[in-house]
């Protein structure tokens, strides 16, 4: 094996570049005869003539030619992973993974990826929406880098930390006799066309144990899956419902209705981060802006219902 260096490579590659030892020295913030003996010593130690001196001119031989090109794509990698490196320590290259309930991916995490990407455009977001129990077990095996959920408790491997806390609001269309009340009461709905959740929910079972002991009936006229499809169909005059305040807020910009419940049903954000997945820089920043996402959400829903 060759003992020459680094060094004796860049040399070479200087005066290659810039077609001088004298071009080289200023490149490599060195002295001419530096750059020469250098130059001469990477030579011996290649057994290559890799210039011609002709009239105080250094002339490239084939050899050298040929010899440059391997080297120029090594710098070419070189150059890959200092840039690799410097968006690194800028946030400006990677991934961050997010598992979460489909309501967070429509509503805060828009929110705080907006936020994050204006500020760290380099690092890209990817967002995957599950359902509770598949969410739980990704969560549990690390499999991403960051949860969002609704359940309190806390998976296996994880640590949580609660990111919002705010009740169930009842929801109508413009225009609705309702809508002259500031706060519902279960007797208010008694004989409604309500929007029901799907049975499985479980703030769909809180809503319904609660009508239950109050002894009030609803009428059901439309029974979905998401707190969307509720807001969709509410807002459309189908009929009134009692959903999150997150999916709430995001079709008041289409005209629905906002109002308090009597009873509280608190409605929780949770972050879940894995306790065996490496933590970055660019993630604290994510997770600022999920905070700060989570702030300007409780800030709009006590303006919109106040």
């Amino acid at each position: 094996m060759m003992d020459f260096s680094f060094r004796h490579v860049e040399v070479f590659w200087a005066v290659m570049t810039s077609g001088s030892a004298t071009g080289a020295a200023a490149m490599l913030h060195t002295s001419q005869p530096t750059i020469s003996r250098e130059l001469s010593r990477f030579e011996k130690l290649s057994q290559l003539t890799l210039f011609k001196r002709s009239g105080g001119k250094l002339v490239p031989t084939e050899h050298g030619l040929m010899l440059f090109d391997e080297v120029q794509r090594s710098y070419l990698g070189l150059e890959r992973i200092g840039n690799a490196a410097e968006a690194i320590r800028h946030f400006r290259h990677g991934q961050i993974a997010v598992a979460c309930l489909p309501a967070f991916s429509s509503t805060l995490l828009p929110r705080a990826s907006q936020q994050f990407r204006s500020k760290f455009p380099g690092v890209s977001l990817n967002v995957t929406p599950l359902e509770t129990p598949a969410l739980q077990e990704s969560l549990t095996s690390q499999s991403y880098h960051l949860g969002l959920t609704e359940d309190p408790g806390t998976p296996q491997g994880t640590r949580l930390e609660t990111l919002l806390v705010q009740d169930v609001v009842c929801v109508l269309p413009v225009g609705h006799a309702l809508c002259e009340k500031r706060v519902l009461t279960p007797q208010d709905f008694s004989g409604q066309d309500f929007i029901y959740l799907a049975a499985a929910d479980p703030y769909r079972k809180k809503v319904d144990s609660l009508f239950r002991t109050t002894g009030i009936e609803r009428r059901m006229v439309v029974e979905t899956h998401s707190a969307a499809a509720v807001c969709a169909t509410v807002n459309l005059g189908v009929g009134v419902a009692i959903v999150n305040p997150l999916t709430a807020l995001e079709y008041t910009g289409l005209g629905l209705q906002i109002r308090r419940f009597s009873h509280s049903i608190p409605y929780s954000v949770n972050m879940v981060t894995p306790l065996f997945r490496p933590e970055s820089p660019g993630m604290a920043r994510f997770v600022d802006a999920l905070r700060e996402s989570c702030r300007q959400i409780s800030e709009e829903l006590h303006a919109v219902m106040d």
